[in-house]
């Protein structure tokens, strides 16, 4: 069984860091991408950014590149991402999918609320 829980939500000022973390179980790293999305008040779930392990590859969108970093510990089945120089924007529900054996699966999510 697949799990995915996330971690490391929290409130921060504008231009503060975070670290999320998503420990993940049930899946094998080397043939899954793992990636980060997230959910503002209103809006639809976005792509923030992902990895594969198979080819080390990383991927952003455009409104998170230079500010956040994903990345991951294959041995202990951890995904991070490092978000730098926050903003407001950046608010909403920070949720980790893993794409593993031609399906997705979603962790409940951790709560990034970044106001002053």
């Amino acid at each position: 069984q697949v799990q995915l829980v996330e971690s490391g939500g929290g409130l921060v000022q504008p231009g503060g860091s975070l670290r999320l973390s998503c420990a993940a179980s049930g899946i094998i790293f080397s043939r899954a991408v793992m990636g980060w999305y997230r959910q503002a008040p209103g809006k639809e779930r976005e792509f923030v950014a992902r990895i594969s392990w198979s080819g080390g590859s990383t991927y952003y969108a455009d409104s998170v590149k230079g500010r956040f970093t994903i990345s991951g510990d294959s041995a202990r089945n951890i995904v991070y991402l490092q978000m730098n120089s926050l903003k407001s924007e950046d608010t909403g529900v920070y949720y980790c999918k893993a794409d593993f054996l031609f399906r997705d699966y979603w962790g409940q999510g951790t709560q990034v609320t970044v106001s002053s």
